[in-house]
């Protein structure tokens, strides 16, 4: 190691199924290590995050729990696109290393490495920067604060996409406000934190934090230098105090576009009430970076990574031409990484095309109602379509694998609830037709009474009818009866034993 780690672990070292190997970053807290599994299922690394819950004092260990507690509910509660993700927690039982027994360990999805690692500029910022802003989006609308948005945490995967991670400084909003510890990162606190009162539970932080956070890191990695003058995290703490009382102003680097110069401006305004809306921002920072979601989602990537290649063959589907991304020039299909994604949530043997069950889980966790599961998504398009892409009705005005009509299909394109400027035209592509369903879906779930019968039923046979007809019946409608039926056998089909 070329610098001493907080918790030194010594490769070869193993905690329940996992085998530490390389060393992969460390830092106050905490060191990640690379782990490969030893048995059990897949994925066979993970990046092995040990914190040193059972050493120190008191004092220090119940400040390093609630740091650990904060993160680990994160983790378990929001499963996000562009949030890492968290496969299990481990604690260290080994009374003969005492420098690790009662070590918490988080297994974490493996990524290439931090964007602080990253040689700059960067071949395409504005593509990194619109799925950071994606994933601040995604926290905010959970109702989390990330509260240390910084470089050293966000993290790269293989095909290039970035990830949000370590959120032992995220807290969950009660209003308009959170509580977070009193430290973070001097060159992305923002000037009304700098002088902030700390009560008993902490330091009351707002969404607005993190998007100057996001204005800072944005200058960085479009310019390579800070919007605030200083050779030093403390000079440029004490600017953003002066710009923020009014004696000193932004000195924003000439080499920034004018488009992200303005993004940049309204991220870093004097005062939270001033600053831009995440929501906002999402849009404004796909605009200029010419990355709106949808083109994302169809992007082809490197042929070896699960999203590109499970996106590259949905987006080939809906076309009719496989993508060399998950085949063969001019042949079948090739298995892809997809293939055996989620199989823990959604039977892999049961028919489910292994392009789109990476989609139907994915957009199964961006929804928190528990009954919005993968197994009722693919069962929904099983009955709705039988998985056909090109599917057409013009009779009911119904098209595509989710059977939309255009003018409801429009009301849940867009994750942030604004009705979509345009509609594709009909059949409408997997990529956009399965994540709105899932958003329609997880909108009718919490409007079903309590009523008799498996509620992922009802949420079907509300998305054909309404949830109000639903409740008027006290439970299926008759007309829909044969409907809900289907659902339930391939339900039943498509979840895994033990799973509901």
């Amino acid at each position: 190691m070329t610098e001493p780690y907080a918790v030194p672990v010594p490769r070869g070292y193993r905690v329940g199924d996992w085998e530490v190997r390389e060393p992969i970053a460390t830092g106050a807290f905490g060191s990640v290590y690379e782990g490969r599994r030893t048995g059990g299922e897949l994925p066979r690394t993970a990046a092995l995050k040990f914190l040193p819950t059972g050493t120190g004092t008191p004092r220090q260990l119940a400040h390093l729990r609630e740091l650990v507690e904060r993160e680990v509910e994160l983790y378990r509660r929001l499963k996000r696109p562009r949030l890492i993700r968290m496969y299990e927690t481990l604690v260290v039982d080994d009374p003969e290393h005492p420098a690790l027994d009662g070590a918490t360990v988080l297994v974490l999805e493996r990524a290439e490495g931090s964007l602080a690692a990253v040689p700059r500029p960067l071949p395409d910022p504005g593509a990194v920067l619109a799925q950071i802003c994606e994933g601040l989006a995604q926290l905010h609308r959970a109702g989390w604060v990330h509260g240390d948005l910084k470089p050293a945490n966000v993290l790269l995967m293989k095909d290039g996409s970035a990830r949000l991670a370590d959120f032992n400084m995220a807290a969950e909003l009660e209003g308009t406000h959170a509580y977070t510890p009193a430290f973070s990162t001097p060159d992305y606190t923002p000037p009304e934190l700098l002088w902030s009162e700390v009560g008993e539970r902490g330091r009351r932080i707002r969404p607005s934090a993190d998007v100057w956070a996001f204005g800072v890191l944005a200058h960085l990695l479009l310019t390579d230098c800070f919007p605030l003058p200083g050779g030093t995290p403390t000079a440029r703490r004490d600017a953003a105090a002066a710009y923020a009382r009014g004696t000193d102003e932004l000195r924003l680097s000439p080499e920034l576009p004018d488009a992200w110069r303005e993004i940049v401006r309204d991220c870093l305004t004097r005062t939270h009430e001033d600053r831009i809306s995440t929501e906002a921002l999402l849009r404004r920072v796909e605009s200029a970076s010419g990355t709106p979601r949808a083109s994302r989602l169809s992007r082809r990537s490197r042929r070896t990574t699960v999203i590109g290649a499970a996106v590259a063959a949905v987006a080939a589907l809906g076309s009719g031409i496989w993508a060399a991304a998950g085949s063969d020039s001019l042949g079948e299909p090739r298995e892809t990484a997809s293939a055996g994604y989620g199989a823990a949530e959604l039977r892999t043997d049961k028919g489910v095309p292994p392009a789109y069950r990476l989609l139907i889980v994915e957009t199964a966790h961006d929804c928190a109602q528990e009954d919005v599961t993968p197994s009722l998504i693919a069962a929904m398009l099983k009955v709705e379509s039988d998985f056909d892409p090109t599917l057409a009705d013009p009779a009911k005005n119904e098209y595509g694998i989710a059977r939309w009509t255009p003018s409801v299909l429009r009301w849940w394109m867009n994750a942030d609830g604004t009705p979509a400027e345009r509609v594709p035209k009909p059949p409408f592509p997997p990529a956009e037709s399965i994540p709105a369903m899932g958003r329609y879906l997880c909108w009718i779930a919490p409007r079903i009474d309590t009523l008799q019968g498996d509620r992922r039923v009802l949420i079907a046979a509300a998305y054909r009818t309404s949830y109000s007809k639903v409740n008027d019946a006290a439970g299926v409608p008759p007309k829909y009866r044969d409907y809900a039926g289907r659902v339930a056998h391939y339900l039943k089909e498509y979840t895994p034993p033990g799973k509901k």
